[in-house]
């Protein structure tokens, strides 16, 4: 279905990035409120991914748009605060390169596998979800840039989490490829 609950929740990710990204261009904001604001809007919609996944089985709503709309919805998000990081000089370039890299490959890599009809062998695999469950704590946390609670320094562990979903990242297009290595030699014959 094209608008259920589930979908709209996934479309909510994609409307929330010119929020969190405009909120940088707001002048009458200062900096830590900038990163206060930004933080809470990506943690809320990130939190939409569970709970529309959640939603749809319970409600029997799943839909083959909504499963093809629910990756996109969520690498559009990590891409655009990864952009906004990197202007922000929070994350290394190369680091938000090869995040970015790995989504558009393997995006692809499974586009080209569905059409073969041998999407299974690259079906998502625990290092994937690993690999984005690493990059959603590390973004808020550097998005914040500061102390939390007066002691979490959530620059040095965003900066370590995003470095650690950097090598995730890496291992999983590894990983991935190695999987559809048997259907692209197949094919390539």
């Amino acid at each position: 279905m094209f608008f259920n609950l589930p979908t709209l929740l996934t479309w909510a990710r994609i409307v929330a990035i010119p929020l969190i990204v405009g909120v940088y261009y707001l002048p009458q904001l200062d900096g830590p409120t900038r990163n206060l604001i930004a933080t809470v809007l990506f943690i809320v919609f990130a939190a939409t991914d569970w709970l529309d996944g959640w939603l749809a089985r319970r409600l029997n709503q799943t839909s083959s748009f909504g499963a093809f709309l629910d990756p996109v919805a969520d690498k559009f998000l990590v891409c655009a605060s990864l952009l906004i990081l990197v202007q922000l000089d929070r994350v290394n370039a190369l680091v938000a390169l090869v995040i970015i890299g790995r989504e558009i490959a393997i995006s692809a890599l499974r586009e080209w596998m569905a059409q073969i009809g041998a999407s299974r062998s690259v079906a998502v695999h625990l290092l994937g979800k690993a690999k984005t469950m690493t990059q959603m704590v590390a973004i808020p946390f550097l998005l914040y840039d500061g102390l939390l609670f007066g002691v979490l320094d959530t620059k040095i562990w965003g900066t370590g989490l995003i470095y650690i979903a950097c090598i995730l990242t890496i291992w999983s297009m590894v990983y991935y490829l190695r999987k559809a290595l048997p259907e692209i030699r197949a094919r390539s014959r």
